[in-house]
């Protein structure tokens, strides 16, 4: 059965797109949340521009940081409180764990927020983006000419992983035994963090933009789906040396179009794919079946996120663009 479409217009950037408490949220770059709930829309200016959005690890509350410097939580009530501030900064990135954790960067510094108080770390240069390992103990912060990995909870100096150039994304491997990041060279780079190997993943046209681990399932399931190709790049991480030395799966190849977003299904191995026209498809890894569940439109799909059941998918796009995707039928 083909997946049900319904549109939605913002017009504005659409910097986030998923799901709080099951309910469809969209966090736009003007500083609004724009929340679809069983009493209808709601619509809050929560920021003075918003810069970064994520989902907290129980799905309770969506974390924003703006270019006024602050960092909300805000619930499916549409209720928000004030984690954090900084003067005469953005907040370029924010993370989440379990337990409650959180974790925001501004500049040159990063800030973890849990049950034992908050703890601030100071780098020499700017923090692109920040991640939580997968049991919310570490934290990384990718920099120019590596990544910084901290305990969350400590003071303790952080164990540094050097490659010169700048390093813009970071993600860590559902089993926590890899750390990737995205470089401005077009090209990924990893650790195995047992041994310290490095990984070197190229042969992309365009900047790596998105990253996602799929779900480690029974059908197999460990693999990295990246953008910055016209196809979705997927990564083998089995094995003990991860991805070298094998070749990279192509999922939704389009001649004529890049991939700008990819989002793994939570628990099937299934690939939401967003390409430069503002095309979205799902590929299932095996087999290799592809769908669209919504044709070229005219910018570039900037977001994208799954329900816990993997039954609904939303997503956003450069010119405001947005949908909801329904599979549940």
């Amino acid at each position: 059965m083909q997946p049900f479409l319904a549109p939605f217009e913002f017009g504005e950037y659409v910097e986030f797109a998923g799901f709080l408490a099951e309910h469809p949220v969209f966090a736009l770059a003007d500083g609004q949340i724009r929340m679809f709930t069983d009493e209808g829309e709601q619509t809050l200016q929560a920021h003075d521009g918003l810069t970064c959005a994520t989902i907290a690890h129980d799905a309770k509350s969506l974390i924003t940081g703006g270019e006024d410097g602050k960092v909300l939580s805000t619930n499916a009530k549409g209720e928000y409180t004030e984690l954090g501030a900084v003067e005469r900064k953005w907040i370029d990135s924010v993370a989440t764990g379990p337990n409650g954790v959180v974790a925001w960067s501004a500049g040159k510094e990063v800030t973890v927020k849990n049950g034992d108080g908050i703890h601030t770390f100071s780098h020499e240069s700017t923090v692109e983006d920040i991640a939580f390992a997968p049991k919310g103990l570490r934290i990384a912060a990718a920099r120019y000419n590596g990544v910084d990995l901290y305990w969350a909870g400590t003071e303790a100096e952080p164990q540094s992983l050097e490659w010169d150039g700048p390093h813009n994304l970071v993600r860590f491997s559902p089993d926590g035994r890899f750390l990737v990041t995205s470089m401005q060279e077009n090209v990924l780079h990893g650790w195995r963090l047992d041994t310290g190997a490095h990984m070197r993943m190229a042969g992309y046209p365009t900047k790596v933009k998105s990253l996602d681990f799929t779900a480690f399932t029974s059908k197999g399931g460990k693999w990295l789906a990246t953008s910055g190709a016209n196809s979705a790049v997927l990564w083998p991480f089995t094995g003990q040396e991860g991805p070298m030395g094998k070749v990279p799966r192509e999922l939704g190849t389009r001649p004529e179009s890049v991939v700008t977003q990819v989002a793994c299904h939570p628990k099937e191995a299934v690939v939401a794919i967003g390409y430069a026209d503002g095309l979205v498809g799902l590929a299932a890894i095996e087999g290799e079946t592809e769908t669209v569940v919504r044709p070229a439109g005219k910018a570039a799909v900037t977001a994208f996120g799954w329900n816990e059941t993997g039954t609904q998918l939303v997503f956003g796009t450069e010119d405001g663009a947005g949908g909801l995707v329904d599979m549940s039928n």
